[in-house]
């Protein structure tokens, strides 16, 4: 049985670095403008405090 996908992030080459070696499974894209709208839209985000949302809780 597959496994079900639980997260799907947007790693930079520092991030997979900073994973190490038991992080094999990633699916380089290209450098290229097709998502350009959805960065620029993820950019102007707020960031989440984790830290302080598991504290109200």
């Amino acid at each position: 049985m597959a496994e079900k996908i639980v997260s799907i992030g947007l790693l930079t080459a520092k991030d997979l670095e900073r994973l190490g070696q038991g992080f094999r499974r990633h699916f380089p894209v290209q450098d290229d403008d097709q998502f350009k709208d959805l960065l620029a839209k993820l950019d102007k985000l707020p960031s989440i405090d984790f830290k302080r949302r598991d504290k109200a809780r």
